[in-house]
């Protein structure tokens, strides 16, 4: 199934959910929205379709990196004195040795990191958690813990955490919900879909 079916089933359960709450046409509009990015984030695994998307400019952040590196080398090096100076040429050397291997596949982990330093900068536990969940899905292999109990458990408590950041009632079911409903219509027991999802990793390997 195609990441634009996934989003519209995931945007439809947080209609249900709005629908059942009777909620503000505000709010509707904010569950519909929750539950269709919802919908879309098992796939940020290796070889989903929506971590493709998402790395799609890598080369933009290598380069960007790598002119960092070169202006830091060069201002440290004209305004820099003595150690400092040195440090701050490593320093441009280390970037611009870093970002030779920002790959496209290496995107997502380094997005990761960066919302897992974020969230714990801003106190916010669901930003890092998703951070944790962002750096996991970028190692693991398609189809694999994004798409089982485990990563709809995790995915839960981040849901949570991030209700009660914005202390709006439905968030929690809505992200859980639609996030359940990719791996629902990813199972191999619709007709259209040649593979499964792995429900019970690490204990069982079985598509269903």
């Amino acid at each position: 199934m195609n990441g634009t079916a996934h989003m519209a089933i995931g945007a439809t359960t947080g209609f249900i959910v709005a629908n059942t709450l009777q909620t503000d046409p505000i709010t509707t509009l904010s569950l519909v929205g929750f539950g269709g990015v919802s919908g879309l984030i098992p796939d940020l695994d290796v070889n989903g379709k929506l971590r493709n998307k998402f790395t799609a400019s890598h080369k933009f952040f290598r380069t960007l990196a790598q002119i960092i590196g070169v202006l830091m080398m060069v201002y440290s090096y004209l305004k820099g004195v003595g150690q400092e100076q040195w440090l701050g040429i490593g320093a441009g050397i280390g970037i611009l040795i870093i970002a030779s291997f920002i790959t496209k596949r290496h995107m997502l982990t380094v997005a990761g990191i960066g919302v897992l330093a974020g969230g714990l900068s801003l106190g916010e536990t669901w930003v890092w958690l998703f951070g944790i969940y962002i750096i996991i899905a970028s190692l693991v292999s398609h189809r694999s813990y994004t798409h089982s109990i485990i990563g709809l458990l995790y995915f839960g408590v981040i849901a949570y955490y991030f209700q009660e950041a914005l202390g709006v009632a439905g968030i929690f079911i809505t992200c859980l919900l639609g996030y359940a409903s990719h791996l629902l219509a990813d199972m191999k027991l619709l007709p259209f879909n040649k593979r499964g999802v792995k429900f019970f990793l690490p204990l069982s390997s079985k598509e269903l």
